[in-house]
Order: structure tokens, then C-alpha cells, then sequence
């Protein structure tokens, strides 16, 4: 989309387009998809509600990016590391069959009350997904569970040219490409870091540790995280 548009018409265009995408897994595995799932039309309720009110303007942001949504997070809502209630509160729109990790959503808005609330970090930033579209696996005992794109090779080798074709997109959101922030400094970090040697999508990466590493792991050092956080997102030390 060109001409006179929004961030929130290039952001809800893209999840129009991520509706129609169907992907071939191998056996086992499985994509949620929220904007044409079952809840669809709240979704559209919900993200629409949400894009207007935060990024209904043309000013350039940085992108934040996750992995892949939890399939009972953004896979239900269709709104990045959001909260249902909080969004259910702003969007007037309920949410059923949301189950956020408490710990690990708290971290992050905790960070962006620290940053300065939710229209200033929403002014600033886009938080998405390397692969915008949830991804689960089955267990042995036959329950789906959440998988990231990176935990299995055939997987990824399927997925790759969707990743890339995914973040290429985003890019025309209208983002500020000169740093990346990557949720997960792990396999989610070197993915991106590897993408980005043959495209050349951002000028620089910065990983992040991920809130449920910091929660379940290091607890004590939670201030010691958001402080990192907050450093990065301000841009101190670029």
C-alpha cells in the first residue's frame, strides 16, 4: 500500500494478507493463525480497535520483534505481547480462550510504563514477530503445545521463505530500520542476525533477553533486565 496511509492501514493490510496464507508443515506440527481462525471477527474487532487508536499516523517506528505467538497469547488476540484485558478494556471487545503468562507479560509492561506509558512506547516502536503466525506441535501424549519456527530443521527449512518474505514486509510498515530489538537472544537472535547478513533489513540488531528467561530463570535480576531494556529501546550506547 502507498499514498496516503497509515501505519495502522499497512499493519491490518498485512494481517489481511496473513489470512490468506496457508503453509505446509510436516507431520506434527501446525499453524494458528488468528486472523482466520475461528475468533476471526473479534480479532479484526480487536487489532482494528487497537492500530487506530496507537498508530493511526505515518511516523516511522523500530521494529520489536518475538519469535512466534503463543498459541493462546497473540495467536487468540492478534496483537503482539498484549494483555486480553487490558485490551478488552481499551477495544471494549472480549477476549475468550486468552491464558497470558502473567509473569512474562508483566516484565514487558512494566518496561513500557517505565519507557514512558503505552501511547509514548507505542509511538516509538511495532512489536511483531520473526514468524507472525503461531506455530504448535504435537506431544507424544497427543496435546498440541507451542513450538517456535527455530526447534525443528525440516521445519525451518519449510518456513524460511516465509520468514524472510515476513520480515521484509514488515519493513513496510514504515519502520526505522536502523536497529532491530530481537526478544530472545538465543536461536530467535541468530536467525535474524543470519537473515539479515543475505538481506541487509536493519543496520543493527540488538537481542534482548526473553521475559520468560528472565522470570523463570532469574528472578532476582529482573530490575537488572528492565534497566537493559530500557537502555536499549532509549538508544544509550548506539
Amino acid at each position: 500500500m502507498n499514498g496516503q496511509t497509515t501505519v495502522a492501514d499497512r499493519i491490518l493490510q498485512f494481517n489481511e494478507e496473513l489470512a490468506e496464507t496457508t503453509l505446509e508443515l510436516p507431520p506434527g506440527f501446525a499453524v494458528i493463525n488468528p486472523f482466520s481462525g475461528p475468533q476471526k471477527e473479534r480479532v479484526h474487532e480487536v487489532t482494528t480497535a487497537f492500530y487506530r487508536k496507537y498508530y493511526d499516523d505515518d511516523r516511522p517506528r523500530r521494529l520489536v520483534l518475538g519469535s512466534s505467538p503463543a498459541r493462546r497469547g497473540t495467536a487468540v488476540t492478534g496483537v503482539p505481547f498484549e494483555d486480553a484485558k487490558l485490551l478488552e478494556s481499551e477495544t471494549g471487545v472480549d477476549v475468550e480462550g486468552y491464558a497470558v503468562s502473567r509473569p512474562s507479560a508483566g516484565f514487558l509492561h512494566d518496561v513500557i510504563r517505565r519507557y514512558g506509558g503505552r501511547e509514548r512506547f507505542y509511538a516509538a516502536f511495532v512489536m511483531s514477530f520473526v514468524c507472525p503466525l503461531g506455530l504448535v506441535r504435537t506431544s507424544p501424549q497427543g496435546r498440541e503445545i507451542n513450538c517456535n519456527y527455530y526447534e525443528n530443521k525440516k521445519l525451518l527449512e519449510i518456513l524460511q521463505s516465509f520468514l524472510v518474505k515476513a520480515l521484509e514486509r514488515q519493513l513496510e510498515f514504515g519502520i526505522d530500520a536502523s536497529v532491530c530489538y530481537c526478544i530472545g537472544s538465543g536461536e530467535n537472535f541468530s536467525f535474524l542476525s543470519k537473515a539479515n547478513e543475505g538481506q541487509r533489513l536493519f543496520q543493527k540488531i540488538v537481542p534482548l533477553e526473553h521475559p520468560r528467561f528472565i522470570t523463570q530463570y532469574n528472578g532476582g535480576r529482573k530490575e537488572e533486565f528492565a534497566e537493559k531494556y530500557l537502555s536499549a529501546l532509549r538508544g544509550e550506547g548506539d
